[in-house]
């Protein structure tokens, strides 16, 4: 399991998950990824950030099996900080961040790219929260900046998930392409970006997030106090271990 972060010679840091099989990470890793993000938005010569993933997909989430094998809730509270690390440091970073989405973008990998500043995406990708089949909630805030609210509603409810080619059309997707050309044209925006005064895209970032409808990190923590009372419920756990044991009805 490795976070790399490469700076290329055009000012961006290109920063790259590759968490076999399904880049669902561990509590570490999320934090991981936070302290990543952070520390290339901290470098003055940082111009903009790619964040791409290796393997079948984006972001499956959260690790639930270590979730489940870990005593006591520590995994749990842990989970929950390291996304709500992770996500903000993808809004808060000081320059834009373009994700390059694959595959599966799921749960967590939904608080990554409805946090970035520019989503482009492969033909492969879909977008959504099985969260409700897992006993929890949460990154709806961030679902509602990729696709229409009653579309979001319907999503965390079934479960359903959006193609790239949806968020295209609702304009959340800055543009599709084949799997192969995905780094090439996600790199080439970024690279756009870098080219710009960087005093002035910074400033440009800072008054963006400044007038923004929703505290994305509020709303996000609202969300996340549900999830802890499913679990005080019992609801939480148990489908949690229906997943893992790979039990679980549609």
């Amino acid at each position: 399991m490795s976070i790399s972060a490469t700076k290329l010679p055009s000012g961006v840091v290109e920063l790259v998950v590759d968490a076999p099989p399904v880049n669902a990470l561990t509590v570490r890793a999320w934090h991981d990824l936070a302290d990543a993000l952070d520390t290339a938005g901290r470098d003055p010569d940082t111009r903009a950030v790619l964040l791409r993933a290796e393997g079948r997909g984006f972001n499956a989430g959260v690790d639930i099996k270590e979730m489940q094998r870990t005593p006591g809730f520590d995994a749990l509270v842990g989970a929950n900080r390291g996304c709500y690390a992770a996500f903000a440091a993808v809004y808060d970073c000081p320059v834009p961040v373009v994700a390059a989405v694959h595959g599966f973008c799921l749960g967590g990998g939904i608080g990554l790219a409805g946090n970035a500043d520019v989503v482009v995406a492969a033909e492969d990708a879909r977008f959504g929260l099985p969260e409700v089949d897992r006993g929890a909630l949460g990154a709806a805030t961030h679902l509602a900046r990729l696709v229409p609210q009653h579309l979001m509603r319907a999503m965390v409810y079934t479960c359903r998930e959006a193609t790239a080619a949806e968020l295209h059309a609702f304009g959340s997707v800055l543009s599709v392409v084949a799997p192969a050309d995905l780094r090439a044209e996600a790199l080439a925006v970024a690279e756009r970006i870098a080219e710009k005064d960087p005093q002035v895209i910074r400033r440009a970032k800072e008054s963006l997030n400044g007038i923004d409808p929703v505290d994305v990190k509020r709303s996000y923590r609202f969300e996340q106090g549900f999830t802890f009372e499913l679990n005080l419920t019992g609801a939480g756990n148990a489908h949690r271990d229906l997943f893992t044991t790979g039990s679980e009805t549609r």
